[in-house]
Formats: structure tokens, sequence, C-alpha cells
């Protein structure tokens, strides 16, 4: 039986950190010569098949004409492609120690989840809020039916032997700038609806971020919180590669991956999405994605024992912001995703710099003279008064471009020094 959250349980059983492409081919042949790579390289991998952008948001006709024409997308389209097209590409390649997940971005993914449970695949990610707010217009509401419709069909595949797994991306709020307490108590939340609507096997994700003490109070903080709220479920951590303006050079991309291994490993994470070194400039080659994964794995497996043992879980400014946002949300009714709702327009939760109408957008953030990812405004947030930003003055337009380069200028100096 495929088991995406067995197999990676497995691979931490044995010490080994499990390390995903995010790679996304079109092409049947071509999608099943990725995973066959994925499969072969030296390092304990799942797979992953990414979802093109017209299927994210249903847009079907067009799909039908780009493969009537031969015109690639950057994708795999799932729906569109005949049941049996899929399970070719997955037939000897997929199995109990090389399951596939599928990622989408879909603030509407039910048609994604029928063509799921077509081919039998058990695992994919998203969730209500973190495929909603950042990629579209799509009333939070409806995203939030959506997905309850989603998790209770995708819960089914239980009657065929699969248990389903689900991952959320609330942790990786529109990538960088969000800081990490409302990253950590989005995972959470997300987590808590998926199995609120059946789902008992999910991951909860985290985004590295601009500092790794920052970064490993988070995870702290996410694993944490699992044990308080999620004591009888399947779950574990995932940790993303930084999400941001990508390092330009070969040197400072591979540094940063390495740094995301670190993290992951001495976080206590099981998972990590890989981002290879040409990520700055173009979608990476199934060769490209096969040297980041084995590089991550190098990586992973150069940290010492007593570091990666070494969790540390004790209380943190990021566990507390962070416990303080999801109980206030789950206080607001007994329905998690009316609780999201309400949050959201009352401005319990608010993403810094998101544009959704949903958004009250009324909270910033900056990075600190140490590298750190801190509240510049709260707005509404239930954590009482944060510190200020030092040195006077208002947070201007170009502090934010400034920030928002901010890993990638570190990691492409000669003078930059890994402080992992």
């Amino acid at each position: 039986m495929v088991d995406f959250g067995a197999c990676v349980r497995d691979g931490a059983a044995h010490g080994r950190l499990v390390v995903q492409p995010r790679m996304g081919f079109s092409d049947p042949a071509t999608m099943r010569a990725g995973l066959a790579a994925t499969r072969g390289a030296a390092a304990r991998t799942v797979g992953t098949i990414t979802v093109d952008a017209h299927t994210r948001v249903g847009h079907l006709d067009a799909v039908a004409t780009a493969l009537r024409e031969g015109i690639d997308l950057n994708g795999y389209p799932l729906v569109s492609h005949p049941a049996a097209t899929t399970a070719q590409v997955l037939s000897g390649i997929q199995g109990e120690d090389f399951p596939v997940q599928v990622r989408h971005g879909s603030a509407n993914p039910v048609d994604i989840f029928r063509a799921l449970l077509a081919v039998r695949l058990g695992a994919t990610e998203g969730g209500p809020v973190s495929y909603c707010l950042p990629y579209g217009r799509t009333p939070l509401s409806e995203s939030v039916r959506n997905w309850e419709v989603s998790c209770e069909l995708f819960a089914q595949l239980r009657d065929t032997g699969m248990e389903p797994h689900l991952e959320t991306f609330g942790g990786c709020m529109l990538g960088q700038l969000c800081p990490p307490s409302q990253l950590v108590a989005i995972s959470v939340l997300e987590a808590l609806f998926f199995v609120q609507h059946g789902i008992r096997s999910v991951s909860v994700s985290y985004a590295q971020q601009t500092d790794p003490t920052q970064d490993r109070e988070a995870i702290a903080a996410l694993r944490r919180l699992c044990r308080e709220l999620l004591p009888a479920v399947d779950w574990h951590v995932v940790v993303y590669t930084y999400m941001g303006l990508y390092p330009e050079t070969l040197d400072g991309a591979y540094r940063l991956l390495g740094q995301a291994a670190e993290l992951a490993v001495v976080g206590g994470a099981q998972r990590l999405i890989v981002k290879t070194a040409s990520e700055s400039r173009r979608i990476p080659t199934i060769d490209e994605n096969v040297r980041a994964l084995e590089y991550a794995a190098w990586a992973a497996g150069r940290v010492p024992p007593a570091r990666a043992r070494a969790h540390d879980d004790a209380d943190s400014r990021t566990y507390e912001e962070a416990a303080a946002l999801v109980g206030a949300v789950l206080n607001l009714a007994p329905d998690v995703g009316r609780a999201l709702l309400l949050a959201f327009k009352r401005g319990y939760l608010d993403i810094p710099y998101c544009l959704h109408p949903d958004n009250r957008g009324d909270t910033r953030s900056f990075i600190d003279g140490d590298g750190r990812l801190r509240w510049e405004s709260t707005g509404a947030l239930p954590l009482g008064r944060s510190p200020r930003r030092g040195g006077g003055g208002r947070f201007t337009s170009a502090d934010l471009l400034k920030d928002l380069s901010y890993m990638r200028r570190k990691f492409d100096s000669p003078m930059a020094v890994d402080m992992a």
C-alpha cells in the first residue's frame, strides 16, 4: 500500500531526511522521466507532480487548446489527461518506498481531488487560506467551502485501503516577509481544518526565512503546537527551502540550500522541499533537480548526530505569538473554517503586503539589523504591543524592496558567511 505519511516516518526512523523536488512537466513522458530520476537519486526521496497554472484556476479550455496544439504548459494537466495516461506515468515508479505527491495551488481544487481519486494518488497539499489569499481574488468563504468538499472527498480514499495525506501550505504564506509566528499559526490551523473534515495524516509546512535561529524557534513552536493540538493524528513537519528572491550565484544557491537542509535536521523536521541552483533564472531541468536533491541529502547527512537530536522546544517569542494567534482564532467558533473567516474579518489573522480583498492589510513586517523577521505593525492581531523597528522614521517602499532582496544579497556576497 502506498502511504505517504508512513514513508516519511520510515525515513525519520532510519535517520534520513526525506527530500523532495517541486518539478512539474506537462508532457507525460517527461513527467515519468522526472519521477524515475527522482526515485533513482542518491537520497531518500518522494516524488512530485506539479499541476499547471490553467488547471489551478479551472481554465480547462485553455488546457485543451494547449494539448491539442502541442503548447507546453508549466505543469502537469492532471484533470485533463485521461486517468489511464497518468496511471502509465506512475506505473512501476510509485510504490511503498516512493509515494508521489500532487502540488497544485488551487482555491477550488474539487476537480483536482476527483482526478487524484481516479488514479489513487494519496498525497497532495494546500489549504483554504494558503491557496486563496496570495494567489487571486477568490473569496475566502468560497475557498473554505471548496476545501471542505475536497477534504471530505479525499478522505474517501480510505475506503480503498489507502491513507490520504494532506500537507498544509500555511507555513509558506507569500513565500517571504510574513513573520514566523503567523506562518506557524496558519499551518497549524489548516491542519486542524483538514482533521475536522476527515483527514488523519497531515504534514505542517514552514518556509525557511531570514534567520536560522528564528527559524529553529519557529519549527520548535510548530512541533509543540502539533503535539498539543493534534495528539491523535499522524503528522510530520516539512521545511521549504527559501521561497523569495533566490541567490543568482551557484555558490550562494548551494549554501542557502545547505542551510535549509541543516535547519530541517536540527529543527526536527522530517522532509525538505528543495530548490535548485537555477531557480533565479528559469524552470530547472530534471538533472538540476536531481543534483539539488543529492546535495540536500549530503548536507543533511553532515549534521553531527548530537545536533540532529538537540531539538529545543522551550518557550520563545515565536511560540508565544503563534499560540496566542491559534488560541484567539479557535475561540471564535467551534468550526475551524468559520473561525478562519471570522479571524480575517476581525484582523486576528492579517498577512503583510497581501492585497487580497479578504485580508485587512493592517500589518507590516521588516528585517531587523540582526536579520530577524519582525512585526513593524500588528494591526488587530491579538499579540499586544510588538517591538518597534529601531532607527526612527516610517518603513518605506525602498525599505521593502531592500528586505525582499535581503537573502539574495546575503548569499551572493563574496563576504557572506554561513551562520547556520
